[in-house]
């Protein structure tokens, strides 16, 4: 099982030092949000970026007005398949102050199930970094991340 990282932390930073492919990934991800993409392979033809760039910064790398004014995230977990795992992470969703919206949690296959969260973050009462690696530290998760966040 790979090694989690507990210690996942956010930055700001200001657009004239980020790499290149970063700003391109950036620009790639607004053509595909307003439409003027219809596809990942489009939108990075159209920036002159690789899809392998495109992919390892997607889901690290945001704007920060959307970060901002937006409240609603939605997580993505790969859990282990035990009694009560789903009511452990729906608890500490409600511990940090988070309000759940949707849930959708696929049949367990090879002891494995994938659950997806959409949750109201605005009145959390722990930033999402530390959210996140009360996740990660819980024995039968497997996987957390961040699949989006939106208004």
């Amino acid at each position: 099982m790979p090694k989690k990282d507990l210690n996942e932390k956010f930055y700001l930073v200001r657009e004239d030092v980020l790499p290149e492919a970063m700003q391109k990934t950036l620009d790639a991800k607004q053509l595909l949000e307003r439409g003027h993409a219809g596809s990942v392979w489009e939108a990075v033809r159209s920036v002159d970026l690789s899809r392998s760039a495109f992919y390892k910064y997607r889901d690290t790398v945001f704007p920060f007005h959307t970060v901002v004014k937006e409240k609603i995230i939605t997580l993505f977990f790969h859990l282990e398949d035990r009694s009560g795992t789903l009511s452990q992470l729906l608890g500490l969703v409600a511990s940090c102050g988070g309000n759940i919206l949707t849930i959708h949690q696929t049949i367990p296959l090879q002891g494995r199930a994938n659950v997806t969260l959409s949750l109201n973050v605005t009145d959390m009462n722990v930033p999402l970094d530390e959210m996140l690696n009360r996740f990660k530290k819980l024995e039968f998760v497997e996987k957390v991340e961040v699949l989006g966040s939106g208004a």
